[in-house]
């Protein structure tokens, strides 16, 4: 469907835009590539040809889909950094090469490309055969996605990364192919509609997770590093006072923060509050000394040590988070720490 893709619809209807589709014009051309993708430099690879152009776009919220080919040889760079947008060069055929660190890589069809042109350099070949299914998102609105999503924006090794993604019969090729589909379904789709807006969400959603793995990220490992230094030192002292029980207050004022800072922080980069952080690494630890102490030690002794007066909330507590009572664990551990 892809190779279709803005062209005809699920049922092989033409598709009616609304604007010229087709240029031989090179300042035309250029005129619809400064609005849909940033201003740049194109130079044809053969010097008197023109171009044979097509140029179609949809949006779906902030990305914009665009059907495009230059229908000649080209070579592009010194794209403008202010824009502040990301590309997704998406080869339905022929092929491009792009600039990646220390050389360059080549799509073909199927095959995809992102590049954050407001963080990296960049520059690509196409040759006279190319036609692309490109997508053109703000840079903001992958960050703020990244936050919604993960807990935090990532930094510069995820944006700086040029990197091929996709291909064939992948996931990200598949899900292209629905967002074309959706975004040319009878009837004009609101650019800020419903769908227009899921598809924006998938799609940044989508990238994220691809880009991320290409370049050798997990999204879903970031938010430690990424959450501010008081949250980390904050959790250094909960983690190594776990049994003392130190106050939230008392933590908070040894960071250099207020203790509503400290709460904030930790429920924007952990989703969870300071108390329930240091209540999660108490019973933890007290897990480990019911597994690991000499077995002439009780379990209500081990709790004492630990602090918990209230036995019963303390085992209630205990088995929500561990699926056994504290005697039932301490059971098994002497039971298993004994001879045969």
């Amino acid at each position: 469907m892809l190779e279709h893709a803005l062209v005809l619809d699920a049922l092989g209807t033409p598709i009616q835009h609304g604007s010229k589709t087709r240029s031989a014009d090179w300042d035309e051309v250029q005129a619809f590539c400064r609005s849909v993708y940033m201003p740049y430099r194109v130079r044809p690879l053969d010097r008197l040809s023109r171009p044979d152009a097509t140029m179609i776009s949809a949006k779906a919220g902030q990305v914009t889909m665009t059907r495009f080919s230059y229908g000649t040889g080209i070579y592009l760079d010194q794209f403008d950094p202010d824009a502040g947008n990301i590309l997704v060069l998406n080869t339905l055929r022929g092929a491009l090469d792009h600039q990646t660190d220390g050389g360059s890589v080549e799509t073909g069809a199927g095959e995809s490309f992102v590049v954050d042109c407001s963080r990296a350099e960049y520059w690509l070949e196409g040759d006279p055969d190319h036609m692309q299914l490109n997508l053109t998102i703000p840079h903001q609105v992958m960050a703020d996605t990244a936050e919604r999503w993960f807990g935090y924006v990532p930094d510069d090794r995820l944006w700086t990364s040029r990197v091929k993604i996709g291909g064939p019969q992948s996931a990200w090729s598949s899900l292209l192919d629905y967002a074309a589909r959706a975004m040319t379904r009878a009837g004009a789709v609101s650019a800020d509609a419903v769908l227009a807006r899921h598809i924006e969400e998938i799609l940044c959603v989508e990238l994220l997770r691809h880009w991320a793995s290409a370049a050798g990220l997990k999204l879903e490992d970031g938010a430690r590093s990424a959450a501010p230094g008081y949250v980390r030192r904050a959790e250094e002292i909960m983690e190594a006072e776990a049994r003392e029980g130190p106050t939230i207050g008392e933590i908070a004022q040894r960071v250099g923060v207020s203790a509503r800072t400290l709460s904030g922080g930790f429920r924007r980069f952990r989703g969870l509050s300071p108390r329930d952080f240091l209540a999660a690494r108490r019973l933890e630890g007290f897990r480990a000394d019911l597994e690991q102490l000499p077995p002439d030690r009780t379990v209500t002794g081990i709790a004492a040590d630990w602090g918990f007066a209230n036995f019963g909330a303390l085992a209630g507590r205990y088995r929500d988070r561990f699926g056994e009572l504290p005697s039932q664990t301490r059971a098994n551990s002497v039971g298993t720490a004994r001879p045969h």
